[in-house]
């Protein structure tokens, strides 16, 4: 199939998401200030990745009915667009939201996606996006993802490593992952 005609990337972020992976599954605590994200440098690595104009939307959990405005305003800043989303109790607002997105980016017909999660719950959406003609990427920590979507880089599916590739963190996290011989410095374990 020929690939759709894009003119720009969505970067759709799944925040709890992210959260939830950096402290549960990489540091195991609560992250301190220099280990979170820098929603900033995401942008910027996505834009460069594949040299189109990028739209940030963040999705958010408004359900309680607290709006963190100064988080809210320092992404708008930065260019994202967030999205806090409320409903009932028992729905996972935030992954029907971007499940909703990507449907609708893949019935307007036009775009690239990046998506920064590790939930395989967008897997339907991703598949569908890619069966017609779209470039998508899955932006996460590679050993925390879905073994499903690795399934669907035979399809296209680009995995983007949060820290290695896309560089959103000012200070090295706590990884263990495959070192190339050739990158490899002893005096960095020593």
């Amino acid at each position: 199939m020929d690939p759709v005609d894009v003119e720009e990337t969505y970067l759709l972020i799944d925040g709890e998401n992210i959260d939830a992976t950096l402290g549960l599954s990489v540091l195991e605590r609560r992250p301190t200030p220099e280990e979170r994200p820098r929603w900033d440098r995401i942008r910027e690595a996505t834009e460069q990745f594949w040299d189109q104009h990028v739209r940030g939307l963040f999705f958010l959990n408004g359900s309680s009915g607290y709006l963190p405005m100064g988080f809210i305003q320092a992404l708008h800043a930065m260019g994202y667009r967030a999205l806090p989303l409320a409903g009932p109790e028992d729905m996972k607002v935030v992954d029907v939201g971007i499940q909703r997105t990507l449907e609708a980016i893949a019935h307007k017909g036009v775009g690239s996606v990046i998506l920064a999660s590790h939930d395989a719950d967008f897997l339907p959406q991703i598949q569908e996006l890619l069966e017609n003609g779209h470039r998508v990427g899955i932006m996460c920590f590679k050993e925390f993802l879905s073994s499903q979507f690795h399934e669907l880089e035979d399809m296209g599916l680009e995995i983007i490593d949060l820290e290695y590739d896309a560089h959103a963190f000012q200070v090295q996290l706590p990884r263990i992952h495959i070192i190339d011989i050739d990158a490899f410095d002893p005096f960095d374990y020593i």
